[in-house]
């Protein structure tokens, strides 16, 4: 009888242990649920992965993908499919990726297509983005990162761009290596109904830059999200933003902007499936007033033999508003998930200065690596969709100026373009590669943003001319004068002494760069004057045009006065320049100015010299700007257009000007006119002047169109300001004016 009883309380106590066990396996998986939810919420830090079950799953892998044998999965079918797919989700860097392959170059190597390969035309946008870029190399041993020349940007099976071996083709790469050191671009996975993020093939430990990256399967600081953005998306910068005017001129948004909409929308609506819930709930909050909210559920070939009650009214109200005067006209612009995560919203919402209200639960946003979404949109919750109105009303005037001006930035500096969001990809892969060389957070999120704020340069960013006003700090009250040289030394005294002397003789000259890039022997020291600051002469080795924009170790100070050999400056004309540039330490400033205009005759941009009172260019023969200009022309522009201007022996002024606008999206600063500036050569050799040569011009008109084509638009602003000293051409007695000497001039 005691045995009995023995028998039976163990029996009892092991059926009790096994429901305690399969509770905790599902409290656990609560758990993990949980987690992900609150990593999405927390953006602002670095998300962590999660801790996802490791075992192994019995799919059978067939090409193309796995055979998923129930139209419906559950959860679990779906974690199964993950699990096969991502094998590799541990994968970080440290762990995942050969930082040996990065040394000393970050090169990327797109692989050639092979015979048959069809390729589509966003995936060729992306892969000419790649092979345009600085970084691209066509030697794969020299490469860090490996770009597929498989297109795998849509993975719908039901999709007419569908690459049908894909696995196959991928996997038989010579260098695939289980995808170590390559990254993938994926727009869209998986299919009807459920839309998993199956892409039909192992992607291993190659990276996925990735839309609508679902936070349960994104490895952070591995994977990147990247945004959805359609077939007719520019390849480069074809025009600006919601608050951006002509030729890119920015047209700042005031604190009294008002829009007649506080949030609208405008998609479809599904009735059925993955993403209805959401877009079926919209009409509950949409008052026809300042909130609209259309949705049709007029798409797809079988809509009417599913259409609810709702369907014929929706219908009829979306057919009355126009969705791009919606987007223009309104503060906020509602972003909810469709049958994916993320949608082409998103983007519509940025380019119209329209505050993006986000309704995606799980979504990683677009390089929330290192944007700081809270400053650009406003996060929100699928299951609190009836709170949206009165969250956005609570949205005070200031924070939605500072939001609006925020995803404008966001816009220009990363999405505007294919070729924007390829280089911010690969940026960031590169700030991971050499993680103690990469930009912070303020590089990122801040002016001109993370494309033109080299990390390589410095680290810090109050090196940068463009983060002075914000850290509070003032540029250093010195400069360096860099004089270009081509001509020798042959007069007495020659015209570059005398302008040494000049500069020299400034109270802000730390010290004087000469570039000997004349054909002649480099004088001896006993020709060039005696100055109170010390006078370096540096023989170019190449004698390209371009070298005189090297960033030489030699000069220590952030101003430089770029000066030509023939330029003729009085100390006061110097003092003065300087004076002003400390104010924009940002922007060219300087003395010869030239401009720019649309020949609509000929349908392109021309080059002008005439006086006018109008400018877009201040020519470097005689000007100060930040050195940084320097390593950023050295490092950023494509050599294909530093050969054209070696080649030319013409037009590095103006590439300068081209870069620095396109940086600063402001126009250069001109002080005080001086007529008697000479941009004439001086005809010292027996060879004739480049400015003589009637070619000149004429290269000049073509430079100014390949260099907008390089960027995508046209950078140079109009401006028609002009600073003069105190008291300049007044009718007062000289000796009450600082700089009486460039009156007399």
């Amino acid at each position: 009888m005691q045995a009995k009883k023995r028998y039976l309380f163990v029996s009892v106590g092991v059926a009790l242990l096994f429901l305690v066990y399969m509770w905790a396996l599902q409290i656990a998986d609560f758990e993990q649920q949980q987690q992900q939810q609150q990593r999405w919420y927390r953006r602002h830090q670095l998300p962590r992965y999660p801790d996802y079950d490791q075992r192994v799953f019995p799919w059978t892998f067939q090409e193309d993908g796995p055979q998923v044998h129930h139209q419906h999965s559950s959860p679990r079918e779906r974690r199964s499919v993950r699990d096969n797919l991502y094998k590799n989700k541990r994968c970080r860097m440290e762990t995942c990726f050969d930082f040996a392959r990065c040394q000393p170059h970050f090169g990327i190597y797109v692989y050639p297509p092979q015979r048959g390969d069809e390729i589509s035309a966003t995936y060729r946008k992306i892969l000419s983005s790649i092979q345009e870029s600085r970084f691209h190399t066509a030697d794969p041993l020299k490469a860090c990162l490996f770009i597929l020349a498989v297109d795998t940007l849509d993975r719908d099976r039901l999709s007419a761009q569908f690459v049908q071996n894909a696995r196959t083709r991928i996997h038989n790469l010579p260098t695939w290596n289980d995808g170590r050191n390559h990254l993938i671009f994926n727009l869209y996975s998986g299919t009807w109904p459920d839309y998993t993020e199956d892409l039909g093939f192992e992607v291993g430990q190659a990276m996925l830059a990735k839309a609508s990256a679902n936070v349960a399967n994104f490895r952070p600081n591995f994977d990147i999200s990247i945004p959805l953005f359609s077939k007719d998306h520019p390849l480069k910068v074809g025009g600006m933003g919601g608050t951006w005017g002509t030729n890119g001129a920015a047209a700042p948004i005031s604190s009294s902007s008002s829009r007649r909409y506080l949030l609208v929308f405008k998609g479809k609506r599904y009735l059925t499936g993955i993403g209805s819930e959401t877009r079926n709930a919209l009409y509950h909050i949409h008052n026809g007033d300042d909130i609209v909210l259309l949705t049709t559920c007029k798409h797809g070939k079988d809509w009417e033999k599913h259409k609810d009650s709702r369907c014929d009214h929706d219908n009829r109200e979306y057919a009355k508003f126009d969705y791009q005067e919606l987007l223009h006209n309104s503060t906020f612009c509602l972003v909810p998930r469709g049958r994916r995560l993320g949608s082409f919203r998103f983007l519509e919402a940025l380019q119209a200065a329209c505050i993006p209200v986000i309704l995606s639960n799980g979504w990683e946003l677009p390089f929330s690596e290192v944007i700081d979404w809270r400053k650009a949109a406003v996060l929100g919750d699928e299951r609190l969709l009836l709170q949206v109105p009165s969250m956005t009303r609570s949205v005070g005037r200031d924070r939605i100026l500072v939001l609006r001006q925020q995803s404008q930035f966001l816009w220009d500096a990363y999405f505007s373009s294919v070729a924007k969001i390829v280089l911010t990809t690969l940026e960031i892969i590169r700030d991971r590669v050499d993680s103690v060389v990469s930009r912070n957070r303020l590089m990122w999120n801040s002016l001109p943003g993370g494309l033109y704020a080299l990390p390589q340069y410095s680290t810090d960013p109050a090196r940068f001319p463009f983060y002075y006003a914000m850290l509070g700090k003032s540029p250093p009250p010195q400069f360096t004068g860099v004089i270009h040289t081509v001509s020798p030394l042959q007069s007495h005294p020659s015209p570059v002494v005398k302008l040494i002397i000049a500069v020299a003789k400034s109270k802000f000259c730390a010290q004087i760069v000469v570039l000997w890039n004349s054909d002649k022997p480099l004088p001896p020291r006993n020709k060039w004057p005696s100055t109170s600051v010390p006078l370096t002469v540096i023989q170019g080795q190449s004698k390209a045009m371009s070298s005189r924009f090297y960033p030489h170790d030699v000069i220590i100070t952030d101003a430089i006065l770029s000066l030509d050999e023939d330029s003729v400056l009085s100390t006061n004309e110097v003092d003065f320049a300087f004076i002003v540039w400390q104010t924009f330490p940002e922007r060219i400033v300087g003395y010869p100015a030239r401009s720019h205009y649309w020949d609509g005759s000929r349908s392109c941009w021309a080059y002008t010299s005439k006086w006018t009172n109008d400018y877009s260019m201040v020519l470097t023969g005689a000007a100060f700007y930040h050195r940084y200009y320097h390593y950023l022309f050295s490092s950023y522009v494509p050599s294909s257009l530093l050969s054209m201007v070696d080649r030319m022996a013409n037009c590095e002024d103006i590439l300068m000007n081209f870069l620095v606008s396109a940086v600063t999206k402001q126009a250069p600063v001109k002080v005080t006119q001086k007529k008697q500036y000479k941009e004439t050569m001086m005809n010292t050799s027996k060879s004739a002047s480049r400015w003589a040569d009637p070619d000149h011009f004429a290269e000049r008109q073509t430079c100014v169109n390949a260099f907008s084509r390089w960027l995508g638009f046209m950078p140079l602003l109009h401006s028609q300001m002009r600073l003069d000293p105190l008291l300049f051409r007044d009718q007062v007695s000289m000796l009450r004016k600082k700089y009486r000497d460039i009156e007399r001039l």
